[in-house]
């Protein structure tokens, strides 16, 4: 037994509430090293005879990745006070893992073992539970229609005219939006997520210039309020951009610090390194990635936190939004996002809070700041799949279960899924136009575990690469319409609003192929129902065995063929499965 590589902590994804009687406690031990695994717990208070008093239940190998193996197990709590550690049997030895270390028999004091000392009700991790159920679509509004030419910004060119670039205008704006929401409803999808609305230089509009005035490109306040009322008849919820990280160069308080230097009332609203204040490509202020049009905030400001709390609370209270999808929010320091947090739930309890961050997100997700985050990884390990093949099916499991078991369940079922932004090439240019692996990228998508979202116009096919070529002009004319990609991604939807366990309902196992790049998948299931989504990552047909005594039933694929004790599919296709248990 390798006890080195065996990992426990009474915290995150380790160690967490179901409900107020219920912990979720999971282990890592090395791959293959351990054949099983049980929990012994009880109530540190009760003894007998100078003895703690504890019960033993069986762990459950739920997952694993091309290292460690994850055990897990729900602790019941009558009293919600628990101790516990773990019994764990190797093919040479049995040990017992507490949290002073491993002993050949269970000690008789409590005082050894992990502790959560009491299971609080009001720390169960709150997240608006409308999320499960949304399929998000994230619009570039300067890109996606132009509804009021007579608001258009100077030298607007005419629609889809020209390639987009990092300084043309094509005249997008909320009225657009508002004249095309059958097209969302028509396809399913339930929420918007748009990028900066916010006054602003720039047409991308991370450049902040006033925070509480609508560019005057999109339209004025009655428009958005159209906009959102017409959304909320249809249900579909609104998610605004904030970028509180860093304002625009023509920021006020920031032109007052070019301006009147050390004597600005504003200096203190950044982090300027000396006087005079130097932009160029060497600002001494700090800026966002040391671009010198975006000065960092100073978040910690007593002024500056008042503002941009005022901001959060806002929005809210004069246009009803539904989110706030917070960029750059890993740079920001913590207690400003916990305050931040405090104030919006106040003002809206069911509004969602996503962080933008690209890494290792578990200090955000504590129940205290942020709803969820964006999975870049799971989009990182789709693409590596699917569009450019440099890793195996094996690999994407391996990947994925690594990335899932390192959040508690119920984080991850609110977690943001993409697969491409306006920072991304768009998904059919990444799959090389190939129409097999892109439907595959939405089957995953459409299915996984967490709330999904579609980049406006990948639904239609729309190409493009790297900004700024995926933020092309949406296109209107249904003639140029990718009508096969579009079914399949308004089939996944109906799919999944019909089928309760593809909106994060149950739990999920991974299910690994059979050879290095064979059929992959996972099964989602509950006590009475099972459902399978499997995938053939090659260009030939392959095979995925089955369950004996098993009544199948084929959700919706492509060339997949039924058999006795296995499921054929062909290159590149996909099959979506259920069973009763």
């Amino acid at each position: 037994m390798e006890k080195a590589a065996i990992f426990h902590r009474p915290s995150d994804n380790f160690a967490y509430l179901l409900d107020d009687h219920t912990l979720q406690i999971r282990l890592k031990t090395k791959k293959s090293n351990i054949q099983a695994a049980s929990l012994i717990m009880g109530d540190p208070y009760i003894w007998e005879n100078g003895e703690w008093q504890f019960s033993e239940i069986p762990m459950n190998l739920v997952g694993n990745d091309d290292l460690f193996d994850y055990w897990e197990v729900d602790a019941y709590s009558e009293t919600s006070r628990i101790r516990y550690g773990f019994r764990l049997t190797s093919l040479t030895e049995e040990s017992i893992y507490t949290e002073k270390g491993f002993y050949d028999i269970p000690p008789t004091d409590s005082d050894y073992y992990f502790c959560f000392p009491y299971l609080h009700k009001n720390e169960l991790f709150n997240a608006p539970s409308w999320v499960k159920d949304t399929v998000w679509y994230q619009i570039f509004p300067e890109r996606f229609a132009n509804g009021n030419p007579s608001i258009n910004p100077e030298n607007t060119k005419a629609w889809g005219s020209e390639p987009p670039a990092v300084n043309n205008f094509f005249g997008g704006d909320f009225e657009g939006i508002t004249e095309h929401l059958d097209h969302l409803t028509d396809i399913g999808v339930n929420g918007i997520y748009l990028t900066p609305v916010f006054k602003a230089y720039s047409n991308h509009k991370y450049d902040t210039i006033d925070y509480m005035e609508l560019d005057p490109q999109f339209g004025d306040a009655d428009s958005l309020k159209r906009l959102i009322t017409e959304c909320h008849q249809r249900g579909i919820k609104v998610m605004l951009d904030a970028v509180f990280n860093h304002s625009g160069y023509y920021f006020p308080p920031f032109q007052d610090v070019l301006e009147k230097g050390e004597n600005s009332s504003f200096k203190d609203w950044f982090h300027i390194h000396s006087f005079p204040v130097q932009d160029g490509s060497k600002p001494n202020y700090e800026a966002f990635g040391f671009v010198d049009s975006m000065p960092k905030l100073n978040t910690s400001n007593p002024e500056v936190k008042k503002y941009l709390l005022e901001v959060g609370t806002y929005w809210i209270r004069e246009f009803d939004i539904d989110g706030w999808r917070l960029d750059v929010a890993n740079e920001v320091d913590y207690p400003f996002w916990r305050e931040f947090r405090t104030v919006v739930k106040d003002a809206k309890p069911d509004i969602y809070i996503l962080g933008e961050i690209w890494h290792d997100s578990m200090p955000w997700l504590r129940g205290d700041q942020f709803d969820a985050v964006m999975n870049y990884p799971f989009k990182t390990n789709v693409l590596n799949l699917l569009a450019k093949k440099t890793i195996s099916s094996k690999q994407f499991v391996e990947n994925m279960s690594k990335v899932y078991y390192s959040y508690p369940k119920n984080i991850f079922d609110f977690t943001f899924n993409l697969v491409g932004s306006h920072d991304t090439a768009r998904i059919l240019t990444e799959c090389e136009d190939d129409v097999k692996r892109t439907k595959q990228v939405f089957t995953i998508l459409l299915t996984f575990m967490g709330t999904p979202c579609i980049y406006y116009g990948d639904e239609i096919g729309l190409t493009g690469e790297l900004d700024p070529g995926c933020r092309k002009c949406m296109e209107w004319n249904t003639e140029n319409h990718h009508d096969e990609l579009k079914n399949h991604i308004r089939t996944l939807i109906t799919l999944r609003k019909k089928e309760k366990l593809l909106a994060n309902e149950g739990s999920v196992k991974f299910l690994f192929p059979t050879e290095e790049n064979g059929i992959f998948g996972y099964q989602k299931f509950s006590e009475n129902k099972s459902i399978i989504v499997l995938l053939n990552p090659s260009s030939l047909k392959q095979a995925f065995p089955l369950e004996e005594n098993l009544d199948y039933s084929v959700l919706y694929s492509s060339e997949a063929e039924m058999e006795t004790l296995q499921i054929n599919i062909g290159e590149k296709g996909f099959c979506i499965l259920s069973y009763t248990n």
